[in-house]
């Protein structure tokens, strides 16, 4: 994946481009502080303190959800998923496989090899690469026998263990008892357990932030995803650096700057949804100077990759620079699969913002075939794409999200009433 690089001045504010003062964090996986200070300069938010947990004031504590960064008028509750088991040192991603694609490509590569080399010997798999291979296959029940086998000794099967109970794989959830294996993991001072903390940091960071398995704590959430974000390392906890820019974006914490940081950490390191954001934020100038070049540039590579929300706020912005054609011909890709989950789960971004990226599609959709803008006047078609916003607009509502724009709603009645009753319409 081609990094989403903008010239160093861009959207900084005065002062020109500043770097962070201080090295990475000491924390698991940090890197070699001189390739911090030869890298070129990527993204960047202003100067910033070194990111080592330090005592926070108090904040009034937020209901089970927190915000997302998108339209950044509007608000939906974060859906978090357990950070997956990450391969040890030993496991060598395929070059250019991009993000946390790389990290799971290498853990199933390895896994094949060492099952193949003791089958070939003649010796019957172990108990962690027997469960790890029921486990990829989505046999959880088998899976969790193999690894309770070996829970009390082998740190993978542990955390394996954790994420199951947590997510109820293959048995009853039992969130406390994920906790418990997930701590075990973060306080272990073994090397086994090393290139397993900043995940299990981040998943202790879900169940906190959920209050589920333990009592609801942004504070504690926030310390722990610090912790496994190792201050934008690769090697850390891309899932966690996104979760931050997510994190800072909500009403009660907001922080724009730091959400830009920890987003354009993020989208270095791979994170489609995290470039998507970055490029919304650059398009609105929020947490960063407005700069509609980088913004673009940001939106139409996550929108290549299939962040469905890029793709949305693509549409609109042809739209509004009346582009029609190259708006009408995007919202019909867009609005090809009306399959959320699935879309969702390709492109590891939330479903409630896959759902709202094809209601923007559907609704320019309606307008471009409603006045023949872009693409030939079919007002039959255009009551069908206006009915899509609501089918999503339903779903977001199922999900706690916040509506849709007023400015889609108003729009969808004029637009219907107009096409019902075949009167002149607006020239928006």
């Amino acid at each position: 994946m081609e990094r989403c690089q903008v010239p160093p001045q861009a959207g900084l504010g005065r002062g020109g481009p500043r770097v962070r003062s201080g090295g990475r964090s000491g924390g698991a996986g940090s890197s070699d502080p001189a390739r911090a200070a030869a890298a070129p300069l990527r993204h960047r938010a202003p100067a910033r303190r070194d990111r080592a947990p330090p005592a926070r004031r108090a904040r009034p504590q937020p209901p089970s959800g927190a915000g997302l960064p998108g339209g950044f008028d509007r608000r939906c509750w974060m859906a978090l998923h357990s950070e997956r088991l990450p391969p040890d040192c030993s496991a060598q991603p395929a070059p250019g496989t991009p993000g946390d694609d790389r990290i799971y490509a290498a853990l199933f590569a390895k896994l094949k090899e060492l099952l193949a080399w003791r089958a070939s010997d003649g010796d019957p798999p172990a108990p962690f690469l027997d469960g790890q291979r029921y486990y990829e296959q989505g046999l959880y029940e088998e899976a969790l026998t193999q690894f309770k086998k070996i829970e009390d000794t082998d740190f993978q099967a542990m955390f394996q263990l954790g994420v199951m109970y947590y997510d109820g794989l293959g048995t009853e959830k039992d969130p406390e008892r994920a906790v418990e294996y997930m701590n075990k993991i973060l306080n272990s001072d073994s090397p086994k357990a090393r290139h397993l903390k900043v995940a299990a940091a981040y998943n202790l960071g879900r169940a906190y932030y959920e209050g589920c398995g333990v009592k609801h704590s942004t504070e504690e959430a926030e310390r722990l995803w610090l912790i496994a974000a190792d201050n934008g390392n690769p090697k850390a906890s891309v899932k966690a650096q996104s979760t931050l820019g997510m994190l800072y974006s909500m009403p009660v914490l907001k922080d724009l700057k730091e959400a830009f940081f920890w987003h354009s950490e993020a989208c270095d390191n791979g994170n489609l949804e995290s470039q998507g954001a970055l490029g919304i934020m650059y398009l609105y100038g929020q947490g960063i100077r407005q700069n509609t070049k980088a913004a673009l540039k940001c939106l139409r590579e996550a929108a290549e990759r299939g962040n469905i929300y890029a793709q949305g706020h693509l549409v609109e912005y042809y739209y509004t620079k009346k582009f029609y054609s190259k708006a009408a011909d995007l919202a019909k890709r867009t609005t090809e699969n009306n399959d959320i989950n699935m879309l969702a789960k390709k492109a590891d971004c939330h479903p409630t913002y896959v759902a709202k990226g094809v209601a923007m599609a559907a609704f320019y959709l309606a307008r471009c075939l409603q006045l023949g803008r872009g693409i030939k006047q079919d007002q039959d078609a255009a009551k069908k794409y206006y009915s899509k916003i609501f089918f999503h607009e339903e779903l977001n509502s199922k999900c706690k999200c916040s509506p849709l724009p007023a400015k889609f709603l108003l729009l969808f009645y004029i637009g219907i009433s107009l096409l019902n009753e075949s009167s002149e319409v607006m020239n928006y």
